[in-house]
């Protein structure tokens, strides 16, 4: 008969008070700093409303994008009527539009209706005017700036996080 010791251990060490647990313990006992998860969670629905309005833009129905699950008030008014604009104009968005370096400026999650304001440079260089029915591409101003500052206000609603303000700086990045 063969003895199992899965059970047993002639390790002292679980014995010993001054043996401290081991990282991995202490890190998941401890619980989840209600900032840094607003913050995460501000991050990540701002690059969800940049993926939905990349389809907004791209489609001249705009049926196939959900921007009022990212979205709200002045954001949502302002990236609607600019859609139609462009639409009723004949022209699509396609490409992709890349949000670098989503940085926290201001967390305040104290309030009736906690907010994160982000700044991030937003690229468009990958995201392309085009004729809606030719595909080509529409010719925009030389001057134009494709990566640029952007200052971002996001609330968390009862819904999610709604990105309710979005503002280009008119600044490089």
């Amino acid at each position: 008969m063969t003895a199992v010791s899965a059970c047993s251990s002639n390790d002292s060490k679980g014995d010993d008070p001054k043996a401290s647990p081991t990282p991995s313990a202490t890190q998941s006992a401890k619980p989840a700093d209600p900032t840094e998860t607003a913050k995460k969670d501000a991050i990540a629905s701002y690059q969800a409303y940049w993926r939905e309005m990349e389809k907004l833009y791209a489609d001249r129905s705009r049926k196939s994008a959900n921007l009022k699950q990212y979205a709200a008030a002045a954001a949502l008014t302002a990236a609607e009527s600019d859609a139609k604009r462009a639409h009723d104009r004949n022209r699509i968005h396609i490409g992709e539009v890349v949000v670098e370096n989503p940085t926290v400026t201001k967390a305040d999650i104290n309030r009736e209706i906690p907010n994160v304001t982000l700044a991030s440079c937003l690229d468009i260089s990958r995201w392309q005017v085009v004729d809606a029915t030719t595909k080509k591409p529409v010719t925009l101003p030389s001057n134009r700036l494709t990566k640029y500052v952007i200052v971002t206000t996001v609330e968390r609603w009862p819904e999610g996080w709604r990105v309710i303000r979005d503002e280009p700086q008119d600044k490089s990045c």
